[in-house]
């Protein structure tokens, strides 16, 4: 086999960056026209969603849509194809040993070089996506009722997200230089198991550490619904060691649940959005978007019954273990390929400069990019899959009018548009679209009727 020479290399892979986004851009088109055609309240709606919130989601999410098409085309496409033509990668590779010589620290120490490439990289990623960042929030989000951040706030927080960054990407970096510079033929192995274990850890320590440096955690107050919680979980048998409620009222309006920690360690967090209005002694505090938003207590019960079924089901270990055997693969072609000069020449390097750290970056995201997007399409299938069964625990659970009124309301609240291109949602959805999940609740009632 003859081996391609670079520039064939980077034809390929400017060949796959703008075939891969055309084909996002094509499916992203079809949602587009469905926003704008798609005028009428679905009659399963209709007594629950009327006509002036039904064109507020349609106008939100085609604005969300077109946006997220300008960003594909200008930055996925446009910005990336630029980079990769001029030799980006180099060109920070090179800067960073001129910093690391600038210092007078060694400048044959891969990993500190390595170290500065991931400072000077993630400075530069984070100034070319804050005009989008900008934009969505205090544009979109703005126009449409959702955001909630000020300037100062968003500036802070996206200060705090840089420095946590560096703070953990450093020196997880300088660690996977070190395996696959002494791991010797196998290293791959050492590198999965490291990056292994690196997750688990993450896992663990984010919520409890990290996430309270954005927003505000604090117990769920005495009451009904908190003994209501206490009971279902007990009832299940889930370790529930923590039950906070998070201020995200202050960074939007959207709101969720969910829950966290690993073995027998379990905490469940209601964002205050969903609960908008308990504790409110009147309507005064609320602005008149805000009127009449969040769940009920039997609502909120049966969100926490849906979540609570993706741990009795085991979805969180399944989607744990196929992540890890993802990752094995995924190491085990780098080990096997990372070293093919090319690679290297099609970024900007000279011959015979082959860092680890890009091999890693050009492996992952190009080379294994029609791997990725094969195993991407197959985990938002199993997430609908696991979706619908957790639905059906909450349902055996008897929260099936309750889970019902609650979709139907955090959908309305979120403006999420009802209506959807079948390829669009089949491509993107992770979780099936609330006129499947009421269809499904009504198959299984009527299941039940008969049984």
């Amino acid at each position: 086999m003859t081996p391609l020479d670079a520039d064939t290399v980077l034809f390929s892979i400017l060949a796959l960056v703008i075939v891969e986004n055309a084909l996002e851009i094509y499916i992203a088109l079809r949602q587009v026209k469905v926003y704008r055609t798609a005028l009428k309240v679905p009659e399963e709606l209709a007594k629950h969603m009327g006509e002036e919130t039904f064109h507020k989601a349609r106008k939100y999410g085609l604005d969300q849509e077109q946006f997220g098409i300008f960003k594909a085309i200008v930055a996925d496409v446009g910005l990336l194809c630029l980079e990769l033509y001029i030799g980006l990668i180099a060109v920070i590779w090179n800067l960073s040993i001129q910093v690391v010589d600038h210092f007078n620290w060694n400048s044959s120490n891969e990993i500190l070089v390595s170290c500065v490439f991931v400072l000077i990289s993630n400075v530069l990623s984070t100034f070319k996506s804050l005009p989008f960042k900008i934009y969505k929030i205090f544009v979109l989000e703005e126009t449409h009722g959702f955001n909630k951040q000020t300037a100062g706030f968003f500036v802070w927080d996206q200060i705090k997200s840089f420095l946590v960054t560096q703070v953990l990407m450093i020196p997880i970096t300088a660690a996977l230089i070190f395996i696959v510079q002494r791991g010797g033929d196998n290293f791959f192995i050492w590198l999965w198991m490291f990056t292994g274990i690196i997750s688990l850890v993450l896992l663990t320590i984010y919520p409890i550490f990290i996430a309270p440096l954005f927003d505000k955690y604090t117990p769920l107050e005495k009451g009904p619904l908190r003994q209501s919680i206490e009971d279902l979980a007990a009832s299940l048998k889930f370790p529930l060691t923590k039950l906070f409620v998070v201020e995200g009222s202050k960074r939007s309006s959207h709101s969720n649940a969910y829950f966290y920690g690993l073995w027998n360690s379990k905490r469940i967090v209601l964002f205050d959005t969903l609960l908008l209005n308990k504790g409110k002694p009147d309507d005064s505090e609320l602005s008149d978007d805000e009127k009449g938003k969040g769940c009920t207590d039997e609502e909120v019960l049966a969100v926490l019954g849906h979540e609570l079924g993706h741990w009795k089901l085991g979805h969180v270990t399944k989607n744990i273990i196929i992540m890890q055997i993802h990752l094995f693969l995924m190491f085990l072609v780098f080990g096997n390929v990372f070293k093919y000069p090319p690679f290297y020449v099609a970024m900007g390097f000279q011959p015979g400069t082959r860092p680890i750290l890009v091999g890693l970056l050009i492996v992952f995201t190009y080379v294994l990019a029609p791997y990725n997007a094969l195993m991407n399409f197959a985990m938002t299938i199993l997430s609908r899959r696991f979706e619908y069964q957790a639905d059906e625990f909450a349902f055996q659970l008897g929260f099936a009018e309750q889970l019902g009124r609650a979709l139907i309301k955090l959908n309305v609240d979120n403006l999420g548009f009802p209506v959807y291109d079948w390829l669009y949602s089949t491509w993107n959805h992770s979780h099936p679209t609330l006129l499947q999940r009421m269809g499904r609740l009504q198959e299984l009632k009527a299941s039940k009727k008969l049984n």
